[in-house]
């Protein structure tokens, strides 16, 4: 499996609940904040999910 590093470039404020408790669920909780991850399919789905919030870059 590859690895993907994921960063927050965008606000949580106003966002529903689900899409919060999936970035903390990526152990993401602030912008700025950058983790890496093993592309699983759940985390594929989980990236699906708050595309619109992060960055995304294979390593």
């Amino acid at each position: 499996m590859s690895k993907v590093r994921i960063k927050q470039v965008k606000s949580t404020i106003n966002r529903p609940k689900d899409q919060k408790q999936t970035l903390e669920a990526l152990g993401i909780r602030r912008i700025g904040q950058e983790k890496v991850h093993e592309l699983t399919p759940s985390i594929e789905g989980m990236i699906r999910k708050v595309k619109h919030l992060i960055v995304v870059e294979e390593i």
